[in-house]
Formats: C-alpha cells, structure tokens, sequence
C-alpha cells in the first residue's frame, strides 16, 4: 500500500509499504479520506513534542476515515462495510528498516480497534474514539468529525460555560471549530482575534461579540473598550509565545489563557508584569481520546439536526495522487481551512 512518510531530513515522500496486519480484535479498513490538521505541519517541520528527530522517518495522518474490508475472529462492534473514523497504522518495518508511525492515518489501509472485543481493562485508548459513522455523514467530509469532536472534548474540559467571556486567537480550522461549538453551547461573549481584513470578514458571518484585526488595532485597547474588568478566557488556538504574552494581558483577575495551538517550540519566555495577580495557563495538546469518543453521539446530533455542516469547515478536497504538494501548500500557510485528501 502506498503511505505518506516524513524522511529524517524532513522530506515528503510517498512510499510501497506492506498493509498492517489485524490481530482478532481489530478491523482493517480501507482509507476513504483523511484531513490534514496542524498536528502534521508541526511534524513536517520536525518539532512537535515526543517525536524526536531519531523518531524519524514516519508515517503521518491522524485524521482518517476508513471502510471496513475485513475483521478479526472476536471483532463484535464493526462489520465488513462499515465506515470507521480515526483508523491508524502502527509502527513498521519497511526494507529491514523501522518506519516509525506519527498515527498513519495518510495510508491506503489502516486499522481499527473494536472496543466491544476487549475486557474493560485491556480497551486500548484510541479505540474510544474509533467510531461507526451514519449514512448520512458524507465520507469525503467525515475527517472534519475528528477536529469537532477534539475541540469539543476540550471545551468541556476548559469547564467554558455559557456566561464566560472568551477571546479566541486564530482563524484556522481549530479557531472556526471553537467558536462555532461555542455558540453552539450558548456562550456569547466571544471574540475574535484575526491578523488581516479577509479573516476578520471570514470571522464576523459567526455573528460574534466582535472580531480585531490585530494588524490595524491595539487588541488590549479594544478588548478594554468591550470588557473593562478583562475576559474569563483567552484562548490560542494558533501556538504563539507572542499571543500567551499578550493573552495574559487581557484577563481578569483568576482568568485563564488556554493554549491549544501546537506550539513550534518547546520553551517560552513568559511576561506577567501586566497580568492580574491570579490566572492560570492551561495546556491542552493531546485530548483523551475516551473524552473525544464521548463527544461523538452529540456531534453526530447536530449535524444530524442541521446545527453543524461539514463542509463549512472545508476548503478543499484533494486527490491522493496531489497529497505531497498540497501538505507542502498546507505547511506554507497557504490553505484557510480544513484540506481533505480523497482516496479512490
């Protein structure tokens, strides 16, 4: 099967690999589309934390989706047919070789585990999220369902209720998930922090409190116009030691600057001279994967319901054979929103 590699010198490639093979309590799929989410950019350029350099090369894709074409002998939760979000590839060999996996989810195959066939105590963690789909979920828009449920997941553990004030940094697909999720769950007072006049356009058909062009005005002094004694939460969904430093600024006293944007480096250097006395910086990089698997059911709801369309969330959807240029568009900041890849 063909699979999307990050060589140890940083390089794309597409290369001939073995499909995995299932043990009998897991499904292998066929991969029928997979998203590009930031996660892989982070790697692309060699600095997203816990993949060191001696990890490499790998195998990229985390945001996959997938037909089942055959199960293990104790598989009970999915049959062959299914459509499967969240299929991954294990570590592998290629040419005696180890061919590390940053989740594989940009293969032609993948696999998936069947909750159902495990004992409590032996569930793998990924299996939790590994989720049938309805029919009426469109295949090539599905990958967005992993974005939704992860930020769903991490609003609930941010404990955000409908009557805090946020401000939300970014415009990418993570920010547009946040908020609209947001409003979903009946928080008003959000606002939005973008960097030119075409994501501040982009941002106000949300219908939010306000939307800053960071790049014409003073975000402090605009956010002091709106809320004077400062904002509940802050959040960055971009990765920036220059947005958590300016975040700190804009909250009140024991509000929090939540950072879940990937950051391209391990270390910051932190300014709190002009935060309030009391706030608390929050780190949510790797959701848990039993609490993105909970959120599945409310998000399948509201799509089902009209409240959530996928592709809102969508700028493009990309054959496999372009998959090498367009992630190389994607990490060149060339791409607005969510990018699938199409597999035939």
């Amino acid at each position: 099967m063909k699979t999307v590699v990050v060589s140890n010198k940083g390089e794309l490639q597409v290369w001939d690999i073995d499909k995995p093979r299932i043990t009998s309590k897991q499904a292998l799929v066929k991969t029928v589309s997979c998203g590009i989410c930031g996660t892989d950019a982070t790697i692309i350029n060699q600095s997203f934390k816990g993949f060191e350099k001696t990890s490499y090369p790998l195998m990229l894709g985390h945001e996959g989706v997938g037909e089942v074409v055959e199960i293990g002998s104790e598989v009970k939760g999915f049959s062959v047919g299914d459509l499967i979000v969240l299929s991954f590839v294990p570590n592998h060999m290629h040419d005696n070789s180890p061919l590390g996996s940053a989740w594989g989810a940009f293969s032609e195959y993948g696999i998936v585990d069947d909750f159902e066939a495990y004992e409590p105590n032996e569930v793998p963690d990924v299996a939790y999220a590994q989720k049938k789909l309805p029919d009426f979920i469109d295949k090539y828009e599905a990958p967005v369902l992993v974005t939704l449920r992860e930020v769903f997941s991490s609003i609930k553990y941010f404990n955000i209720q409908p009557g805090d004030s946020i401000v939300v940094y970014g415009s990418g697909p993570v920010a547009m998930t946040f908020i609209k999720l947001l409003s979903l769950l009946n928080v008003q007072d959000i606002v939005a922090v973008v960097r030119n006049e075409n994501k501040k356009q982009l941002l106000e058909s949300f219908g939010l409190k306000a939307v800053i062009n960071s790049s014409v005005h003073n975000v402090k002094e605009q956010i002091s116009v709106l809320y004077p004694e400062g904002m509940n939460f802050v959040l960055d969904a971009v990765g920036s030691e220059n947005i958590i430093n300016e975040a700190i600024t804009l909250l009140k006293d024991r509000g929090e600057v939540l950072c879940y944007g990937v950051p391209k480096v391990n270390n910051m250097n932190l300014n709190w001279a002009n935060s309030p006395y009391n706030w608390k910086l929050n780190f949510q990089q790797m959701p848990y994967k039993e609490e993105e698997g909970a959120c599945h059911d409310q998000i399948v709801q509201w799509i089902c319901d009209g409240k959530l369309i996928l592709s809102d969330f969508i700028s493009e959807v990309i054959e496999f054979e372009h998959i090498i240029e367009t992630l190389q568009d994607f990490v060149d900041g060339k791409k607005t929103k969510k990018v699938i890849i199409k597999y035939k």
